[in-house]
């Protein structure tokens, strides 16, 4: 099983080049997570076309915010996901969001615009970055989370 992942795409509306890297790098994938600030409710509808899954974020409007979910867990694939979107400093971040979830594989969260992909504590901790907001490096990436034998995540640039 194929997941594609999003997080802090901040759109106003879905414009061709969003759609062009959906459909091209998501055309496979079996669900789609977005770990929060979509920031308009017309991305949640544009990524529903496949089974979908998100959280809000800090940026996303009061009609977004009462149709998501802070946090969720997700089983998928035979794993058991935390998805969030995560909040303050980057610096931390991670220590946060663990403290969040109890008994998941792994944690989608998003809110730094910095892909990670790593193992603490025996758990995935995947942020896709953002494809579409701000970048401080200037890189642009999603996510994608194959669940086999083992649940393993990759981080994919787009220009």
């Amino acid at each position: 099983m194929r997941i594609g992942v999003l997080s802090d795409t901040h759109l106003h509306r879905i414009g061709k080049d969003f759609k062009s890297i959906c459909e091209e790098h998501f055309k496979d994938v079996d669900a789609i997570l977005h770990a929060g600030d979509f920031t308009s409710p017309d991305v949640i509808a544009f990524l529903s076309k496949k089974a979908f899954h998100g959280v809000q974020g800090n940026m996303d409007a009061m009609e977004i915010k009462v149709t998501l979910p802070e946090k969720k867990v997700i089983e998928i694939g035979g794993y058991r996901i935390g998805l969030i979107h995560g909040w303050g400093p980057s610096e931390g971040l991670e220590d946060r969001i663990l403290g969040e979830f109890h008994g998941v594989d792994a944690i989608v969260y998003g809110h730094s615009h910095k892909p990670a992909n790593h193992r603490r504590d025996g758990v995935l901790l995947f942020n896709p970055g953002t494809i579409t907001g701000f970048s401080s490096k200037g890189v642009h990436s999603l996510g994608i989370l194959e669940c086999g034998d083992e649940l393993l995540g990759e981080i994919i640039e787009v220009d």
